[in-house]
């Protein structure tokens, strides 16, 4: 039996990642700010130790005497500099690791990781590999997972007001598109068997490459509106879109320069599809996840 800390246990990839861990008998340690959605979590076992993730004082506590970690950078589309608070986040994870037991990492990244520059919200996970690289003594393996299938679940509203999908990513372009699950899988995977070793990375990207043209067909279907145009938008439209929903100025920024990096290709340079880093959910299959959204939006 390990102990684990798990940052981010109450969200897509860290929920399932805290069960796993507590079925197979494990000591799990969960850090969040908000306790609205841990109750589920500490019914079941799980120690919390409520805080800001940006705290290096509260991670030594909750990394002390433990094994393993799984991290990511939580997103604040809010934050007056958004790459900035990313570089908080990233940098009290660093510091509270140094002085830990901890000995293993499991990391979510993201495609467009190995950018230096111009990746957008991607930056600090970019920053987040370079800083985590410089600690010595620790074996940190990085998951750079594929475009969130989860995050189209957004655009239901959207396509229940306009009856079209649009975003600023050219129609035809080729995406790797993975369920959240999937990649906890992965995570879960490794962080019970601790089999990696020194600094390195794993590309997660779903069943299959999509457009978003496939994508709003899949999805027309599925709401029974055959024939659904996808649309993309104009990079200032995208923008203002963005902070009409009430995304901070510096994220919409920053997601317009991901986009920008995407459509030209230099996001998906570094990866090559493997069956290892092939996973089985696919886009026709979370359609029906849409679908349940899109009926209750």
């Amino acid at each position: 039996m390990k102990t684990y800390v798990i940052i981010g246990a109450t969200g897509h990839t860290g929920k399932p990642i805290t069960l796993g861990l507590l079925e197979k008998g494990n000591n799990v340690r969960i850090i969040a700010r908000n306790t609205a959605k841990t109750s589920e979590l500490t019914d079941k076992g799980a120690v919390l130790f409520q805080g800001d993730i940006s705290d290096a004082g509260l991670l030594k506590r909750a990394f002390e005497g433990a094994d393993a970690l799984y991290t990511l950078v939580a997103i604040d589309p809010q934050a007056v500099d958004f790459y900035a608070t990313q570089v908080k986040q990233v940098t009290a994870v660093a510091e509270a690791l140094k002085t830990s037991t901890i000995k293993h990492v499991v990391s979510l990244s993201s495609v467009g990781a190995h950018l230096p520059t111009g990746a957008g919200v991607v930056q600090g996970l970019q920053k987040m590999e370079e800083i985590f690289n410089g600690i010595p003594g620790i074996d940190i393996l990085y998951l750079r997972a594929g475009y969130f299938l989860e995050n189209g679940l957004g655009m239901a509203g959207m396509v229940k007001m306009l009856g079209l999908l649009g975003t600023p990513v050219r129609g035809d372009l080729k995406i790797p598109m993975v369920a959240t699950k999937d990649i906890a899988a992965v995570a879960l995977k490794h962080l019970l068997a601790l089999d990696f070793t020194g600094k390195s990375h794993e590309y997660i990207l779903g069943a299959r490459d999509y457009t978003y043209e496939e994508i709003t067909s899949l999805y027309g279907e599925v709401i029974g509106k055959p024939g659904m145009k996808y649309i993309q938008f104009p990079y200032n439209d995208a923008k203002q879109a963005f902070m009409m929903m009430g995304m901070g100025e510096s994220f919409s920024d920053r997601m317009i320069e991901f986009t920008k990096a995407m459509n030209e290709g230099h996001v998906m340079a570094a990866h090559k599809r493997t069956a290892e880093n092939t996973t089985p959910t696919t886009a026709e299959e979370f359609a029906l996840v849409f679908r349940d959204v899109y009926e209750n939006s």
